[in-house]
């Protein structure tokens, strides 16, 4: 009698530790595909090309954003923005220190990652964004101020259309 009452504790607990095991593994399983998943989605991401000047700090801070955010990055220095910007048709009111071209489209300046990898998700009919001038508090311009600026949709022939803000 006290054998089968044991063995049916026993059980009863053994139950609720396979249980808990069976739950354990699915949440750990649920978590690496997740993690999985938005390593794949980053990977996914176009290569940035950046043109910047030789000397320009922020704009070196704002490569080091991207990256953070899983953008690989090609960085080419030059002493001629002003031809670049030109070509890529930046109007000048809505340039900065920096012009980078990701996938098909233009990001001029500061522009937050979270604001390019949303562009590129929703795929707008646009030619890029654009943070114009050089906004303390945005990404490569951190510090002790934090400016409140826009992030610029902008398609030539069109007026710029706040994409977000900050």
């Amino acid at each position: 009698m006290l054998h089968k009452r044991l063995n049916k504790r026993l059980n009863k607990h053994s139950n609720k530790s396979v249980l808990g095991s069976i739950l354990l593994i699915a949440t750990f399983s649920m978590v690496v595909l997740f993690n999985t998943s938005m390593l794949q989605a980053d990977s996914a991401l176009p290569i940035a090309t950046v043109y910047k000047s030789p000397t320009c700090g922020c704009c070196g801070k704002w490569i080091s954003h991207l990256e953070a955010n899983g953008f690989k990055v090609t960085a080419k220095n030059s002493n001629n923005l002003a031809s670049i910007k030109q070509q890529l048709g930046i109007q000048p009111q809505l340039q900065s220190c920096h012009t980078a071209q990701i996938g098909n489209y233009i990001v001029e300046g500061h522009v937050p990652a979270a604001d390019i990898k949303r562009m590129l998700a929703e795929q707008p009919d646009i030619d890029g964004l654009a943070v114009p001038g050089m906004p303390m508090g945005s990404p490569g311009m951190e510090g002790a101020r934090k400016d409140n600026y826009d992030v610029l949709a902008i398609k030539k022939g069109n007026n710029p259309k706040v994409f977000n803000s900050y």
